[in-house]
C-alpha cells in the first residue's frame, strides 16, 4: 500500500510539472485558458507616415490662428410699463431706471485678412453694436471700431491695433468645386472655436432672401449661432468663403448653411477699406424672372431675359426710354438669365459708364444706351418707400 501511495505521489508530482511548463512556454495549447490571454494588435510602422486624407489638422493648425472671437455690446432703454408711475410700486420696488440702461450682448467669429488689422466679417454681428471686443486664439483681446459695413451682402471689415498679428490666405475662388472638402472655423454658442467639416454641398445659390445680392457656397459643415463671420477654409486651410447663414427649423445646423465666396468678400473690403462704403451700379429699375406662362402672355419665343415691371421716375433707365413691360435680354451683350444675373451685372458696372442695352418690346428688339447711375444706400431707398 505505501509503495503505491509512492507511485501515485510521483506522478502527481510530474503531471503538475509539466502542466506549469505548458502553462507558462505554450498557454495556446490549454484549449480552457480563455481568460486572462494576450490581445495582439497591429501597431504602425514608425517609418511610414500618416496618410494626407486620414486628417485635417494642417489645414485647420494653418487657418485657426487668424480666425477670432467677436463679442459685442448694445446699450438697450428699458421699456417704461405705465404701472412704473405708480408711487406704491416705485416705493417698494424702486424704479427701474434708477438701475442704469440694459446691456444686450452678442457674439459671432470673424477672420483676419491682413497683419494691419483688418478683419472681415458679418453687418449683421455688429449692425447697432456700440462696443466691439475681439479675442485673438493666442488670448489676447483688444477693442475694434468699425471701418465700414455692406448690409446689402451682409459684410463688415473691423480694424484692430495689435502687433504680430496672424492673417488667413485667400484661395482662388474660381477653382472650388462641388464635392470639395471644407472645414468651418468659428465659436459656435460661445463655447470656444470650433473646427467641424463638410463639403462643398452646392455654388451660386441665390434667390434665398438673405442678402440683396447673393452668390453664396452651400455647405454642410456644421454652421451654428456664433459661427457667422467665421471662416469657411479649403482642405490646404485657405480661405474660401465667409460663413453667414444657415437653412434651420430648430436654430442648429441642419446641413445647409451658406458662405459668402471670398472673391465678394475681397471686393468688398477693398471698397471699404479705400472707400468707406462700396459704390454699385443701378438704373432704376424693377425686374421679375421670365416664367413659362409670362413668355407665352409676351409672345415671346423662350423664357430669356427678365420682364421690367417698374422704372423710376427720373432714374437713369427712365431717361433712357426703358418702359414697364420690356424684357431686358442683355447687358453690355451679356446674356440676362433672371433676376439675379441682372441685378449683379448692374451693379458690378462703375456709376457713370455707358452700358448698352438689349431688350424686347412689342415682340421687336430694340438696343439702347443707359448712363448707370450710383446704387443708393438701402436706408436711402427705405426712405423713398
Amino acid at each position: 500500500m505505501r509503495k503505491f501511495w509512492l507511485i501515485f505521489a510521483q506522478t502527481a508530482t510530474v503531471c503538475l510539472a509539466a502542466l506549469f511548463v505548458v502553462s507558462t512556454l505554450r498557454p495556446d495549447l490549454l484549449t480552457w485558458n480563455t481568460r486572462g490571454g494576450i490581445v495582439t494588435v497591429t501597431e504602425p510602422q514608425a517609418e511610414t507616415p500618416a496618410r494626407a486624407a486620414a486628417s485635417f489638422r494642417d489645414a485647420a493648425r494653418e487657418a485657426m490662428p487668424a480666425v477670432v472671437n467677436i463679442f459685442t455690446s448694445q446699450e438697450v432703454k428699458r421699456p417704461r410699463l405705465p404701472f412704473m408711475n405708480d408711487p406704491l410700486f416705485r416705493y417698494f420696488f424702486g424704479d427701474p431706471q434708477d438701475a442704469g440702461p440694459e446691456r444686450r450682448e452678442g457674439l459671432g467669429s470673424g477672420v483676419i485678412v491682413s497683419a494691419d488689422g483688418y478683419i472681415l466679417t458679418n453687418h449683421h454681428v455688429i449692425e447697432s453694436v456700440d462696443q466691439i471686443e475681439v479675442a485673438l486664439a493666442d488670448s489676447r483681446k483688444v477693442r475694434a471700431r468699425v471701418v465700414g459695413t455692406d448690409p446689402e451682402t451682409d459684410l463688415a471689415v473691423l480694424k484692430i491695433e495689435l502687433e504680430k498679428l496672424p492673417s488667413i490666405t485667400f484661395a482662388q475662388a474660381e477653382q472650388l468645386r462641388v464635392g470639395d472638402v471644407v472645414l468651418a472655423i468659428g465659436n459656435p454658442f460661445g463655447v470656444g472655436q470650433t473646427v467641424t467639416l463638410g463639403i462643398v454641398s452646392g455654388l451660386g445659390r441665390s434667390q434665398l432672401g438673405i442678402t440683396t445680392f447673393e452668390n453664396f457656397i452651400q455647405t454642410d459643415a456644421a454652421i451654428n449661432p456664433g459661427n457667422s463671420g467665421g471662416a469657411l477654409v479649403d482642405a490646404g486651410g485657405k480661405l474660401v468663403g465667409i460663413n453667414t447663414a444657415i437653412y434651420s427649423q430648430t436654430g442648429g445646423s441642419m446641413g445647409i448653411g451658406y458662405a459668402i465666396p471670398v472673391s465678394i468678400a475681397r471686393q468688398v473690403m477693398e471698397q471699404i477699406v479705400q472707400k468707406g462704403s462700396v459704390t454699385r451700379g443701378w438704373i432704376g429699375v424693377g425686374v421679375q424672372d421670365i416664367t413659362p406662362e409670362l413668355a407665352q402672355s409676351f409672345s415671346l419665343p423662350a423664357s430669356r431675359g427678365v420682364l421690367i415691371t417698374q422704372v423710376e421716375r427720373g432714374s437713369p433707365a427712365d431717361k433712357a426710354g426703358i418702359k414697364p413691360g420690356d424684357v431686358l435680354l442683355t447687358v453690355n451683350s451679356r446674356p440676362v438669365a433672371d433676376t439675379t444675373t441682372m441685378l449683379n451685372l448692374i451693379a458690378a458696372l462703375p456709376p457713370g459708364q455707358q452700358a448698352a442695352i438689349r431688350l424686347t418690346r412689342n415682340q421687336v428688339e430694340a438696343d439702347l444706351t443707359v448712363t448707370i447711375g450710383r446704387r443708393p444706400l438701402p436706408q436711402q431707398r427705405k426712405e423713398k418707400r
